[in-house]
């Protein structure tokens, strides 16, 4: 048996599936669905899926419509950033197509695979497998969208591609449809698997994933159930640990890391172009194959990373004047220089100094002013400053943001150099992207026991978090880390879930849910670093759910639209 990468090439190379043809699942019922290899060929068609820029391929991206994060264009979500979306915007159109399209290709394999005759094991774990992926896919639905139309694998698109004209359920109705989906997949799906199909959906997962389901629902009891089946293996044996690097969580050295749940696996490499464009839409013009940064880091992301002792962070401390002067923020960070040779220099000796006695993770996820990150440059490795003046670019050895911005950029993510060969296309980084990881399970039952009256617990979980960076726990040393009460513990985890989880693309949907997106983007104008104003977001109370695509309600007129994009 193939590892879950090989298989994405043999999907396409050996023509056994055709992931690019419409309709999705149509294959040739007389050669294919016959073998327990056609059925794992069909099951990572699915998970080929999800690098879809439409569903997870961009996820990431989600955070530029936080305060955490800033973007432009269409990867960059930039027409949800400043509100001008309409039901006809491609970014609307597109969610709503690709999330049905996984859901019908996950339907074809729960349907065919269960008529198969192949050893039963195999048969459940797949079948388990299509159920978790479509649970994920309708979950991303309904957080978009609310209630939507639900198709099960009974609807076979290629008969009845012209009949899909099913009305919207409810959000309730959905959330139920969700929820048996991943009751059936925790009981077919194994603990673990051999490192040889090491990124298949487990039990772990499928658990992990029906807790945050009923977390976002505020189904609290339930959600501590699960999740502390995860963390504390109360039903199970999964045996997941955080990882005692957190850098090293978003390279190819923890790929196989205890702590990673459930990750989309990339490759790149000549041959092998099965990654997610990391590279391309997170890096800039001085990361290899010269890319777009569409998300970068906020400057509200990178002063809300405490001082190293827990104390909150202040420019103030350092520049008196700093937050009502743009003189002065410009004396602390521009320079000049002429074809890369410095004729003016702020105090980068006291910068460094600043930024190093702040919580790691901000300079482990951020490419913080005139520190270094390595780039490319000639068709060699580079190593590349983050100098904030006019004029930089890559020739001089110096990071260019490709909108001209003058902010942070990211470091997580990002591949250094050519990754020493494995990285040969921009749009195909070969890092695995996180979308369930031990460190956020942790604070969502932190969550949970916070509105159980159990925030001693929640603390707890919350100080495992920051103890792994070096981050003191709360209530501990300091009098800034004292925390009583659910509401003050609850604002640490929206601020642990900030700085843990950046550039993840979890922080949109965590705002929503806690009734916090207008208040944290409504009317807020972004400005990079010196001050200088780049964008004012736009919100109104109708962008929390996404209008239903107009396109989708003319063909299907049983559709109804959203409140406020009628």
């Amino acid at each position: 048996m193939k590892n879950i990468l090989i298989l994405f090439s043999l999907l396409i190379l050996g023509g056994c599936y055709e992931m690019d043809t419409q309709p999705f699942d149509k294959v040739s019922a007389g050669s294919f669905w016959k073998t327990e290899e056609h059925a794992l060929q069909g099951i990572m068609g699915v998970y080929a899926d999800m690098k879809d820029p439409y569903l997870f391929g961009l996820y990431n991206m989600f955070d530029n419509v936080s305060e955490i994060a800033i973007g432009y264009d269409g990867q960059g979500l930039g027409n949800i950033i400043n509100g001008n979306f309409t039901d006809r915007t491609s970014i609307v159109v597109n969610r709503w197509r690709r999330g049905y399209d996984g859901i019908q290709r996950a339907n074809t394999v729960i349907r065919n695979v269960s008529e198969m005759e192949i050893a039963e094991d195999v048969q459940s774990t797949v079948i388990g497998e299509a159920k978790f992926l479509r649970a994920y896919f309708y979950f991303h639905l309904l957080n978009l969208f609310g209630g939507v139309p639900l198709y099960d694998e009974s609807v076979d698109l290629n008969q009845d591609f012209n009949q899909l004209k099913a009305s919207r359920s409810t959000e309730e109705e959905v959330r139920a449809f969700i929820i048996a989906d991943l009751d059936d997949a925790i009981n077919r799906l194994p603990t673990s698997y051999p490192q040889e199909h090491y990124g298949r959906a487990t039990k772990g997962a499928a658990t992990a994933l029906r807790g945050k389901v009923y977390l976002f629902n505020k189904e609290w009891e339930k959600a501590i159930e699960d999740l502390e089946d995860v963390v504390y293996n109360t039903k199970n044996n999964y045996g997941y640990h955080l990882h005692n690097s957190y850098p090293e969580l978003f390279t190819p050295v923890a790929h196989s890391s205890d702590e990673m749940i459930f990750s989309i696996q990339n490759k790149g490499g000549v041959g092998f172009a099965y990654g997610m464009p990391l590279a391309f839409y997170l890096g800039t013009r001085s990361t290899f194959g010269s890319c777009w940064n569409n998300g970068m880091p906020s400057t509200r992301l990178a002063d809300m990373y405490e001082n190293l002792d827990g104390t909150p962070f202040s420019w103030e401390d350092h520049f008196p004047g700093f937050e009502s002067d743009n003189s002065v923020k410009e004396s602390v960070f521009l320079a000049s220089h002429n074809a890369g040779v410095f004729t003016s220099l702020p105090d980068t000796a006291k910068l460094g100094e600043i930024y190093r006695n702040r919580d790691p993770r901000l300079m482990q996820s951020l490419v913080v002013p005139y520190s270094w990150q390595l780039g490319w440059n000639a068709n060699q490795p580079r190593n590349m400053q983050l100098v904030i003046a006019t004029g930089v670019n890559e020739n001089f050895g110096q990071i260019r943001n490709n909108r001209g911005w003058q902010t942070y950029i990211w470091r997580k993510f990002v591949p250094e150099g050519n990754m020493n060969g494995d990285l040969t296309n921009r749009a195909h980084t070969p890092i695995n992207f996180p979308m369930i990881r031990l460190a956020d399970v942790i604070l969502m039952l932190a969550e949970a026991y916070n509105e159980t009256n159990a925030s001693s617990k929640a603390i707890t979980e919350i100080n495992k978090i920051r103890q792994r960076s070096g981050m003191p726990g709360l209530n501990s040393g300091h009098p800034s880390l004292n925390v009583s009460g659910a509401d003050e513990v609850r604002e640490r985890i929206i601020h642990e879930r900030a700085v843990e989880l950046a550039g993840e693309g979890h922080r949109y949907f965590d705002l929503k849910r806690w009734g916090l997106l207008a208040q944290f983007t409504d009317g807020v104008i972004e400005q990079g670093v010196t001050g200088s104003n780049l964008f004012t977001r736009g919100y109104q109370d109708r962008h929390i759910i996404w209008p239903i695509p107009a396109q989708e309600i003319e063909i299907n007129p049983s559709l109804n639209q959203n409140p406020g994009w009628e």
